[in-house]
């Protein structure tokens, strides 16, 4: 259901569209025997999917891509879930071990790096799940699917825009984990090297949660616990906050090369990658 207020526009003769700013996540169509078909932005990328309301009413049927595309959504989701799943859990153990004062500096970097390898498969993959994800053809109750594509420059579809932002986060973040290992830094080259990246990676991360939320809920963020993709987008928005929460405490101080508080930035970087790791679990079910 979209969300109250949200509005909806004509977007052809027999087409209605609701959207999210300039985003279209939801469009509905009239087919030639009387019925009416409803394209979902999330639904078509995740499970690959439509739905179709027959003219007499009797109830709504889902209709499916063909299996070519529902084989590559389902591979491309799976490599996803596995690889936030895992990642989440390398960054908990690397918190953890920080906590603990185990394994030295280098021992915990060395986790973290790790588990940000998979965060950054985890980002291109469901990159990759949108751009080759089913697209609606207006008039017609079926999907069309795309040539396969390792690239795409899509950024008026609400989906490509929030899975780039998130592998961008990715890839920042893997700059943040490669230059933890250096050693011998001052505090303004810490946190020129270490601590900015981490802040540039939190916010991309934030502002995709952000627009999954607006895609999940066809406009303005709100409650909707029966759904499985608003569930996954809301606990991966949490763990970001923390992440975000946790790199503020990980600025260090110049007047004393100490961070601004160690225990908070390892607990938010714990609570975050457990929240990553529920996602990816849970994402692992939104599969065709």
């Amino acid at each position: 259901m979209p969300g109250p207020g949200d509005p909806a526009e004509r977007g052809g003769p027999d087409e209605v569209v609701r959207r999210t700013g300039p985003f279209a996540t939801r469009r509905s169509w009239h087919l030639a025997d009387g019925g009416s078909a409803v394209w979902e932005s999330r639904q078509a990328r995740r499970r690959g999917t439509l739905t179709v309301r027959p003219a007499d009413g009797t109830g709504a049927s889902t209709r499916r891509a063909d299996e070519t595309a529902l084989r590559r959504l389902r591979l491309l989701n799976t490599v996803a879930a596995v690889a936030f799943t895992v990642g989440g859990g390398m960054f908990t153990l690397g918190a953890a071990l920080a906590l603990s004062e185990r394994g030295g500096t280098a021992g915990s970097a060395s986790v973290y790096f790790a588990g940000g390898l998979f965060f950054n498969t985890g980002g291109y993959a469901s990159l990759l799940q949108e751009i080759n994800a089913p697209r609606h053809r207006t008039g017609r109750a079926s999907l069309a699917v795309p040539p396969w594509r390792w690239w795409s420059y899509e950024p008026d579809r609400i989906g490509w825009l929030s899975t780039f932002t998130l592998f961008a986060g990715t890839l920042v973040f893997g700059v943040n984990l490669l230059n933890s290992f250096l050693t011998g830094l001052s505090a303004q080259q810490a946190d020129r090297l270490i601590w900015a990246p981490d802040m540039i990676g939190c916010p991309l991360f934030l502002i995709s949660g952000a627009l999954g939320l607006a895609e999940v809920c066809h406009g303005r963020p709100w409650l909707r616990p029966r759904s499985l993709g608003w569930w996954i987008v809301a606990v991966n928005e949490s763990g970001s906050v923390l992440f975000l929460v946790a790199a503020l405490a990980a600025f260090t101080r110049p007047a004393t090369g100490s961070p601004v508080n160690a225990v908070v930035a390892d607990w938010g970087t714990l609570t975050g990658a457990l929240c990553f790791s529920l996602g990816g679990v849970l994402q692992a079910l939104e599969r065709p």
